[in-house]
């Protein structure tokens, strides 16, 4: 993976896409730190769909969380009053 700093990356961005687009993704770093990578539609969708296919379901998150069919004890509260 090349790495660009950024103003090299803006200056040379049509270079910086074109290697994406062959299929090597770019890091572009901001101040020597790792800011962005660019990478090729094609492989930004397949790591997408890799994503959601391994990513559980809400179902399966809320069906996975541990049960206690213990009783809770409700703590006395004073009602307040309301003037209708």
């Amino acid at each position: 993976m090349n790495e660009w700093p950024l103003h090299d990356a803006k200056n040379r961005f049509s270079a910086v896409v074109a290697a994406a687009v062959a299929g090597e993704p770019q890091r572009v770093t901001r101040r020597g730190k790792p800011a962005v990578v660019v990478l090729a539609v094609e492989e930004y969708e397949r790591l997408r769909l890799k994503e959601a296919a391994v990513a559980p379901s809400l179902a399966e998150v809320l069906l996975a969380m541990p049960r206690d069919d213990g009783e809770f004890e409700r703590r006395p509260l004073a009602l307040r009053r309301v003037d209708l």
